[in-house]
């Protein structure tokens, strides 16, 4: 048996998990409201994230 030990994941800062939660949110409000299917969430996600992410940035300003 080999006696390495793997890495603790890395954990996101508190900025990160608000950015995913509130992605999340919207995510699922275009999901549940028709304006996004299940199929295109992936495509979709990331574009949510970078949007809200860059609005952050923006008002850090």
């Amino acid at each position: 048996m080999s006696s390495k030990k793997q890495a603790p994941p890395e954990r996101l800062s508190p900025r990160q998990e608000a950015l995913l939660k509130a992605s999340k949110e919207i995510a699922v409000k275009f999901i549940e409201t028709g304006r996004l299917s299940v199929a295109a969430f992936e495509e979709a996600f990331p574009k949510i994230y970078k949007t809200i992410s860059d609005t952050v940035k923006k008002g850090k300003k």
